[in-house]
Order: C-alpha cells, then structure tokens, then sequence
C-alpha cells in the first residue's frame, strides 16, 4: 500500500500552493458559497456568487427568497439553498452580529450546513486541522487504498485522519481536492500524469 509519505510528497511537488477556489472577501462569504458549492462546481458557483455578493450580510437576510433564488438558479435546487441563504445571514447576524465563528456545534446547527461545509469553513477561516470529504476527495481515497469502495464519507473522513498527521489535514484536504478536480478525474482520468499511477486501484484494474 502507497504510505502517507509517498502521497504527502508527491502532492506538494504536483500541487504545492493549494488554495480553496471559491471566490469569497468576507467569512460568511465562504460560508455561503460552500453551502451553495453541494451537488455542483466551483466554477459555477463562482458565476453566481459575483453577483449574490453585491449583497451585504444584512441586505441578504432581508432579500426575498425569489429574489435570492434568481440570482442562484442556475447552479441546481435553487429554491432550497435560496432559503438556506437567507436563513444562514438572518442567524448569524442575530447570534453573532453576522460574523462567523469558530464552533462547530453552531455552524452544524445552521440550515444547509453539514460536516462537510464546516470542515471546509473551519480549516479556511480558523485554520483548523479538518478533512472535508467532497467527491473529490472521496474518490480519490479509495482509488489509493486509504478507503475501501463501500466506505462513507465519515468513515472516509476518519479514514484519512488517521492516516496522515494533523498537521497536515488542511493543505491536504485542498491538494486532494485539487488533484480530483484535474487528475483524478471521474471519468477518464489523467492516469499517465499520476504519481501514484503503479499503486493505483482505478489503474490497475
């Protein structure tokens, strides 16, 4: 099996400043946007969100839900995460003066906001040690051998914190990421550009 090490450093040689791609100035801004990023891409998002962010905090949480989900309703289940939008700005503004905090009791309790959203909130905003399994992410654990195929993303999740060291989560939360999104592809995936193509299960298959 391909050893922490191996992967750690072949991904900091392939990816070696990863950074999340959603577009964001503001804390609630990446909130809002990993809330929005579910079942779709960063760069659609992105499209969207150029323009939702004309809107402050407190303009947001007093928008109309139509008028929120015209803005968003090209990226899918517009009307749903319309009112997440909404009801993510109208709490944070009334339990912490619309500034995003570092709890992730709270932030799981918000509408729309799952582990996965809050991993990605506090390793960005706060820097805490956390791996957000996203489709990438998940993928290309179990094509490593990190995961077994009939894993879910928690036992994913644990999966890979145990085999890497916490201080590494965060950057490698990203760089798996990133190497999912332009390697690892789902569908015809850039084995020949892999590192780990020899010790891969996708491509030795």
């Amino acid at each position: 099996m391909i050893s922490s090490k191996e992967i750690i450093n072949n991904l900091d040689i392939l990816i070696p400043n990863p950074k999340c791609e959603l577009d964001y100035d503001k804390d609630y801004e990446l909130l809002l946007a990993t809330v929005l990023s579910a079942q779709t891409t960063d760069k659609r998002v992105n499209s969207v969100t150029k323009e939702l962010f004309k809107y402050n905090i407190n303009n947001l949480s007093n928008l109309d839900v139509e008028a929120i989900e015209k803005i968003i309703k090209s990226i899918g289940t517009s009307k749903r995460k319309a009112q997440y939008v909404k009801d993510i700005c109208k709490r944070l503004i009334k339990d912490y003066n619309g500034i995003v905090p570092n709890d992730r009791e709270y932030l799981e309790s918000l509408p729309g906001v799952g582990r996965k959203t809050t991993n990605v909130v506090l390793a960005n905003l706060f820097n805490e040690p956390a791996i957000a399994v996203d489709t990438h992410v998940n993928r290309v654990s179990k094509r490593l051998g990190i995961a077994n195929n009939s894993d879910d993303v928690l036992i994913v999740e644990k999966k890979l914190m145990k085999f890497f060291p916490k201080d590494k989560w965060s950057r490698l939360h990203h760089q798996l990421v990133l190497f999912g999104r332009y390697t690892c592809l789902s569908i015809k995936p850039k084995c020949q550009e892999c590192p780990f193509k020899d010790k891969c299960s996708y491509n030795n298959n």
